[in-house]
């Protein structure tokens, strides 16, 4: 049994990459996508991590990853010091009790010609929990009360159901079954504002109340600084900076940190910034050399104005620094130990206002 201060999921180079199209000629290798790129990270017992990007970046991909929907390209999911990749079907079975999903929309996610209780008790029957029909009876009108609906909802179909008050039956469909893990894929940016604030205050008193461990996959940096303990940044695949999450929120360093912070805050650090990153996300089909973020960096752009040795991104893009767009920056810490940045100039004076 681990200690409360060991991993409770751990993930370690973790890579997954789809094939795209057939071998049309000999010799010539099928595309890929590299959705997820070498990804690795750790989650204390008890303790929330997120995961931040643009849609695009691969967050989905690596939570699909975490509850065992698709197995790794390469790398390993550890739960709880055992290895995903090792563990027989009946394993796999009983670990994803242990690590329940909570997706976005509330309203795709539950079975609309199922009542609530139906939907509950199928979870119990699904993972044989519950000591026959009464006891799993107890169990589901505890978890509604749990969550905030109370008994009387539980005769109600999904279609009877206000967008909150579905995603709060989501919430209990994944609880009802005493998990260790939840995975929570972008929980409360389906619902209208009124209700985010009531639906996050309520997974903050479920995981002290349980003991739970969180994995938030989201784009709402105030959701990370609101619940998070740490932190990723994702992009096209990897984690551009990693760290405790009020150090990224107050002091963020890499360049697509600081821009996803002034996009959405208009400062980073009390000081200002330029405006929104310019450009789409590059094709996972044809990732950038080098930094794949270089295509986009307003602080590779600025570099570049000062001369040295520079080229121009893609071709006909705008001019970067050789190094950015030749040379893939390895992972270092910056600011602080306990914050990684992948990145040839983070923490250099040079990059601080973009």
């Amino acid at each position: 049994m681990n200690a409360p201060h060991d991993p409770v999921l751990r993930v370690v180079d973790v890579k997954l990459h789809f094939p795209v199209q057939a071998r049309l000629f000999r010799g010539k290798d099928a595309a890929m996508v590299r959705a997820v790129d070498g990804i690795s990270f750790e989650v204390p017992r008890g303790s929330c991590f997120a995961v931040v990007g643009e849609s695009g970046s691969g967050k989905s991909s690596l939570a699909r990853l975490l509850v065992g929907l698709a197995a790794p390209t390469s790398g390993e999911v550890w739960l709880d010091g055992a290895p995903l990749s090792k563990c027989t079907r009946g394993e796999l079975r009983r670990m994803r009790r242990r690590v329940q999903m909570v997706l976005q929309d509330p309203h795709a996610s539950l079975d609309p010609r199922m009542t609530v209780e139906q939907i509950l008790k199928e979870a119990l029957v699904v993972h044989a929990l519950g000591d026959g029909a009464s006891d799993r009876s107890a169990r589901i009108a505890r978890v509604l009360n749990r969550v905030g609906l109370g008994a009387s909802f539980a005769g109600r179909f999904p279609h009877e159901l206000s967008g909150g008050q579905r995603q709060r039956v989501a919430i209990a469909r994944a609880i009802i079954c005493e998990p260790e893990v939840l995975i929570l894929d972008e929980p409360v940016s389906a619902l209208d504002v009124s209700v985010q604030a009531q639906v996050v205050n309520l997974l903050m008193s479920l995981q002290r109340e349980l003991g739970l461990t969180y994995l938030i996959i989201t784009h709402d940096l105030s959701l990370v600084g609101h619940m998070a303990d740490a932190v990723g940044v994702m992009y096209l695949g990897r984690f551009v900076e990693q760290g405790e999450a009020a150090q990224v929120c107050r002091a963020p360093q890499h360049p697509y940190t600081r821009s996803l912070f002034a996009s959405v805050y208009g400062s980073v650090g009390g000081q200002p910034c330029d405006g929104p990153l310019e450009g789409a996300v590059p094709s996972p089909l044809a990732l950038p050399g080098g930094c794949t973020f270089h295509t986009r960096c307003p602080a590779a752009r600025r570099l570049a104005q000062r001369g040295g040795d520079v080229v121009t991104a893609d071709g006909d893009g705008p001019a970067v620094p050789a190094i950015c767009a030749h040379h893939t920056p390895e992972p270092r810490r910056v600011a602080t130990e306990h914050t990684v940045v992948t990145c040839h100039f983070a923490g250099a004076e040079t990059i601080e206002h973009v």
